[in-house]
Protein backbone atom coordinates (compact mmCIF):
# COMPACT_ATOMS: atom_id res chain seq x y z
CA UNK A 1 0.00 0.00 0.00
CA UNK A 2 2.80 2.31 0.92
CA UNK A 3 4.38 2.21 -2.61
CA UNK A 4 1.42 2.27 -3.67
CA UNK A 5 0.85 6.11 -2.30
CA UNK A 6 4.38 6.47 -3.21
CA UNK A 7 4.09 5.74 -6.99
CA UNK A 8 0.59 7.79 -7.21
CA UNK A 9 1.93 10.95 -5.45
CA UNK A 10 5.15 10.95 -7.72
CA UNK A 11 2.42 11.22 -10.76
CA UNK A 12 0.85 14.00 -9.44
CA UNK A 13 4.23 15.79 -8.80
CA UNK A 14 5.91 14.84 -12.44
CA UNK A 15 2.99 16.16 -14.46
CA UNK A 16 3.58 19.16 -15.76
CA UNK A 17 6.21 20.26 -13.27
CA UNK A 18 8.66 21.90 -14.84
CA UNK A 19 7.00 22.80 -18.40
CA UNK A 20 9.33 25.15 -20.59
CA UNK A 21 6.62 26.70 -21.78
CA UNK A 22 3.30 28.03 -20.88
CA UNK A 23 0.01 26.90 -22.39
CA UNK A 24 -3.29 28.61 -21.24
CA UNK A 25 -6.67 26.63 -21.18
CA UNK A 26 -9.19 27.54 -23.38
CA UNK A 27 -11.50 26.12 -20.16
CA UNK A 28 -9.73 28.07 -16.90
CA UNK A 29 -6.97 30.26 -18.77
CA UNK A 30 -4.65 27.89 -16.95
CA UNK A 31 -0.76 28.20 -17.14
CA UNK A 32 1.83 25.82 -16.23
CA UNK A 33 4.80 27.77 -15.26
CA UNK A 34 7.66 27.86 -17.52
CA UNK A 35 10.57 29.77 -18.08
CA UNK A 36 13.28 30.50 -20.44
CA UNK A 37 16.51 29.53 -18.59
CA UNK A 38 19.23 31.61 -17.23
CA UNK A 39 22.61 30.75 -19.15
CA UNK A 40 26.04 32.17 -18.16
CA UNK A 41 25.08 34.02 -15.30
CA UNK A 42 22.52 36.09 -17.32
CA UNK A 43 18.63 35.85 -15.63
CA UNK A 44 15.92 33.82 -16.96
CA UNK A 45 12.75 35.06 -18.76
CA UNK A 46 9.03 34.76 -18.42
CA UNK A 47 8.57 37.74 -21.32
CA UNK A 48 7.33 35.16 -24.16
CA UNK A 49 5.16 33.06 -21.30
CA UNK A 50 1.94 34.98 -21.41
CA UNK A 51 1.40 35.18 -17.95
CA UNK A 52 3.64 38.26 -16.96
CA UNK A 53 1.17 40.35 -15.35
CA UNK A 54 -0.76 37.81 -13.59
CA UNK A 55 2.18 37.20 -11.52
CA UNK A 56 2.68 40.81 -11.20
CA UNK A 57 -0.69 41.91 -10.11
CA UNK A 58 -0.93 38.79 -7.64
CA UNK A 59 2.62 39.58 -6.01
CA UNK A 60 3.76 36.39 -6.87
CA UNK A 61 7.83 35.47 -6.78
CA UNK A 62 9.87 33.61 -9.06
CA UNK A 63 12.94 35.95 -8.98
CA UNK A 64 14.51 37.80 -5.65
CA UNK A 65 16.89 40.76 -5.80
CA UNK A 66 18.52 40.22 -9.07
CA UNK A 67 21.66 43.26 -8.47
CA UNK A 68 22.31 40.72 -5.70
CA UNK A 69 24.18 37.97 -5.63
CA UNK A 70 21.24 36.34 -3.47
CA UNK A 71 20.34 32.69 -4.07
CA UNK A 72 16.66 30.95 -2.24
CA UNK A 73 17.08 27.62 -1.45
CA UNK A 74 13.36 25.76 -1.98
CA UNK A 75 12.35 21.67 -2.00
CA UNK A 76 8.98 20.53 -2.59
CA UNK A 77 8.31 17.86 -0.25
CA UNK A 78 5.08 15.41 -1.66
CA UNK A 79 6.24 12.23 0.36
CA UNK A 80 9.54 11.38 1.81
CA UNK A 81 12.11 9.02 0.00
CA UNK A 82 14.27 8.49 2.60
CA UNK A 83 16.82 11.94 1.70
CA UNK A 84 15.42 14.28 4.18
CA UNK A 85 17.27 13.74 7.32
CA UNK A 86 20.47 13.96 4.97
CA UNK A 87 19.73 17.17 3.60
CA UNK A 88 18.79 18.54 6.76
CA UNK A 89 21.63 17.71 7.94
CA UNK A 90 23.40 19.33 4.94
CA UNK A 91 21.66 22.74 5.83
CA UNK A 92 22.50 22.32 9.50
CA UNK A 93 26.19 22.14 8.56
CA UNK A 94 26.54 24.63 5.77
CA UNK A 95 24.21 27.02 7.47
CA UNK A 96 21.60 27.23 4.79
CA UNK A 97 18.52 28.52 5.36
CA UNK A 98 15.35 26.98 2.59
CA UNK A 99 11.75 26.13 2.12
CA UNK A 100 9.95 23.12 2.30
CA UNK A 101 6.52 23.06 0.64
CA UNK A 102 4.69 20.71 2.14
CA UNK A 103 1.46 18.58 1.12
CA UNK A 104 -1.00 17.11 3.21
CA UNK A 105 0.38 13.26 3.22
CA UNK A 106 3.62 14.90 4.08
CA UNK A 107 2.23 16.01 7.21
CA UNK A 108 0.06 13.40 8.23
CA UNK A 109 3.64 10.95 7.59
CA UNK A 110 6.26 13.14 8.38
CA UNK A 111 5.44 15.20 11.59
CA UNK A 112 9.01 14.56 12.93
CA UNK A 113 10.60 15.82 9.96
CA UNK A 114 8.26 18.69 9.41
CA UNK A 115 9.02 19.93 13.49
CA UNK A 116 12.49 19.11 12.81
CA UNK A 117 12.80 21.78 9.63
CA UNK A 118 10.90 24.52 11.86
CA UNK A 119 13.32 23.91 14.86
CA UNK A 120 16.01 24.13 12.63
CA UNK A 121 14.92 27.41 11.07
CA UNK A 122 13.91 26.31 8.18
CA UNK A 123 10.16 27.79 6.34
CA UNK A 124 7.24 25.36 6.20
CA UNK A 125 5.34 26.34 2.96
CA UNK A 126 2.17 25.51 2.11
CA UNK A 127 1.99 23.05 -1.22
CA UNK A 128 -2.09 22.25 -0.73
CA UNK A 129 -3.22 19.06 1.40
CA UNK A 130 -4.32 16.66 -1.74
CA UNK A 131 -1.76 18.82 -4.82
CA UNK A 132 -4.64 19.39 -6.80
CA UNK A 133 -4.86 21.79 -10.00
CA UNK A 134 -6.50 24.59 -8.32
CA UNK A 135 -7.69 25.89 -11.20
CA UNK A 136 -10.21 23.06 -11.41
CA UNK A 137 -11.53 23.47 -8.07
CA UNK A 138 -13.75 26.22 -6.18
CA UNK A 139 -12.72 28.90 -4.59
CA UNK A 140 -13.76 27.31 -1.41
CA UNK A 141 -11.90 24.44 -2.11
CA UNK A 142 -8.96 26.34 -2.51
CA UNK A 143 -9.50 27.80 0.81
CA UNK A 144 -9.86 24.24 2.35
CA UNK A 145 -6.82 22.61 0.94
CA UNK A 146 -4.50 26.14 2.02
CA UNK A 147 -6.22 26.24 5.52
CA UNK A 148 -6.06 22.39 6.32
CA UNK A 149 -2.25 22.94 5.62
CA UNK A 150 -1.55 25.61 7.58
CA UNK A 151 -3.86 24.78 10.24
CA UNK A 152 -1.34 21.74 10.52
CA UNK A 153 1.73 23.06 10.44
CA UNK A 154 0.70 25.89 12.93
CA UNK A 155 0.40 23.09 14.86
CA UNK A 156 3.11 20.75 14.69
CA UNK A 157 5.64 24.09 14.36
CA UNK A 158 3.94 26.94 15.20
CA UNK A 159 4.87 28.69 11.86
CA UNK A 160 1.93 30.99 10.85
CA UNK A 161 2.34 29.77 7.04
CA UNK A 162 2.75 32.60 4.04
CA UNK A 163 4.03 30.88 1.56
CA UNK A 164 2.61 28.71 -1.40
CA UNK A 165 3.63 26.60 -4.22
CA UNK A 166 1.02 26.08 -6.37
CA UNK A 167 0.97 22.18 -7.01
CA UNK A 168 2.42 21.07 -10.11
CA UNK A 169 3.45 24.95 -11.12
CA UNK A 170 -0.33 25.62 -12.36
CA UNK A 171 -2.14 28.23 -11.92
CA UNK A 172 -4.07 31.32 -13.36
CA UNK A 173 -5.19 34.78 -12.12
CA UNK A 174 -8.49 33.68 -10.32
CA UNK A 175 -6.39 31.04 -8.25
CA UNK A 176 -3.56 33.72 -7.69
CA UNK A 177 -5.72 36.61 -6.76
CA UNK A 178 -7.56 33.76 -4.52
CA UNK A 179 -4.55 32.58 -2.49
CA UNK A 180 -3.09 36.19 -2.21
CA UNK A 181 -6.26 37.63 -0.64
CA UNK A 182 -6.13 34.32 1.90
CA UNK A 183 -2.82 35.74 3.12
CA UNK A 184 -0.34 33.65 0.73
CA UNK A 185 2.30 35.15 -1.73
CA UNK A 186 2.46 32.28 -4.46
CA UNK A 187 6.43 31.24 -5.19
CA UNK A 188 7.34 29.82 -8.57
CA UNK A 189 10.88 29.15 -9.34
CA UNK A 190 14.30 30.02 -12.08
CA UNK A 191 16.05 27.67 -11.23
CA UNK A 192 15.11 23.87 -11.88
CA UNK A 193 15.76 20.86 -13.93
CA UNK A 194 14.38 17.50 -14.14
CA UNK A 195 15.30 15.70 -10.57
CA UNK A 196 11.94 14.61 -9.35
CA UNK A 197 11.89 11.02 -11.37
CA UNK A 198 13.10 8.51 -8.69
CA UNK A 199 13.78 6.12 -11.55
CA UNK A 200 15.93 7.82 -14.01
CA UNK A 201 18.65 8.99 -11.31
CA UNK A 202 21.54 10.50 -12.89
CA UNK A 203 24.66 10.96 -10.35
CA UNK A 204 25.24 13.31 -8.33
CA UNK A 205 27.85 15.48 -10.49
CA UNK A 206 24.64 15.61 -13.37
CA UNK A 207 22.27 17.05 -10.48
CA UNK A 208 25.64 19.36 -9.56
CA UNK A 209 26.23 20.59 -12.84
CA UNK A 210 22.12 21.07 -13.65
CA UNK A 211 21.89 23.57 -10.84
CA UNK A 212 25.32 25.50 -10.91
CA UNK A 213 25.14 26.36 -14.67
CA UNK A 214 21.90 27.90 -14.08
CA UNK A 215 22.79 29.91 -10.77
CA UNK A 216 21.87 33.80 -11.08
CA UNK A 217 21.41 36.87 -8.82
CA UNK A 218 17.95 36.20 -6.89
CA UNK A 219 17.41 32.88 -7.93
CA UNK A 220 14.89 30.92 -6.64
CA UNK A 221 15.85 27.56 -6.92
CA UNK A 222 13.34 24.39 -6.86
CA UNK A 223 14.79 20.84 -5.86
CA UNK A 224 12.45 18.19 -5.16
CA UNK A 225 14.15 16.01 -1.60
CA UNK A 226 12.93 12.99 -3.42
CA UNK A 227 15.95 12.93 -5.48
CA UNK A 228 18.93 11.00 -4.53
CA UNK A 229 21.09 12.96 -6.78
CA UNK A 230 19.95 16.50 -5.26
CA UNK A 231 20.84 14.61 -1.63
CA UNK A 232 24.24 14.04 -2.91
CA UNK A 233 24.91 17.08 -4.60
CA UNK A 234 23.57 19.40 -2.57
CA UNK A 235 26.67 20.06 -0.22
CA UNK A 236 29.12 21.00 -3.64
CA UNK A 237 26.42 23.01 -5.02
CA UNK A 238 26.18 25.21 -1.45
CA UNK A 239 30.40 25.00 -1.51
CA UNK A 240 30.74 25.87 -5.52
CA UNK A 241 27.99 28.93 -5.05
CA UNK A 242 29.82 30.50 -1.79
CA UNK A 243 32.83 30.52 -4.41
CA UNK A 244 31.30 32.43 -7.11
CA UNK A 245 29.83 35.05 -4.41
CA UNK A 246 26.67 34.07 -4.14
CA UNK A 247 24.90 34.01 -0.68
CA UNK A 248 22.01 31.96 0.61
CA UNK A 249 19.13 33.54 1.79
CA UNK A 250 15.51 32.98 3.03
CA UNK A 251 12.82 33.66 1.57
CA UNK A 252 11.52 35.88 4.50
CA UNK A 253 14.70 38.04 3.68
CA UNK A 254 12.81 38.47 0.27
CA UNK A 255 11.84 41.96 -0.13
CA UNK A 256 12.31 42.45 -4.08
CA UNK A 257 11.28 41.09 -7.12
CA UNK A 258 11.97 41.28 -10.81
CA UNK A 259 9.98 40.21 -13.69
Amino acid sequence: MKRMVRYLLLGLLTVSMLASYAEASPINGAYHFGFKKSQNGQLPSIDQEGFKSILEHNHAIFLGDTKQKELYLTFDNGYENGFTPAILDVLRDKKVPAAFFVTGHYLKDQPELVKRMAAEGHIVGNHSWSHPDMTRISNGQIKEELEKVKSEVQRLTGQQGTFLRPPRGIFNNRTLAESYAQGYINVFWSVAYKDWDTNVQRGAQYAHQQVLKQLHPGAVILLHSVSKDNTEALGSIIDEARKQGYAFKSLNDLKTKTY
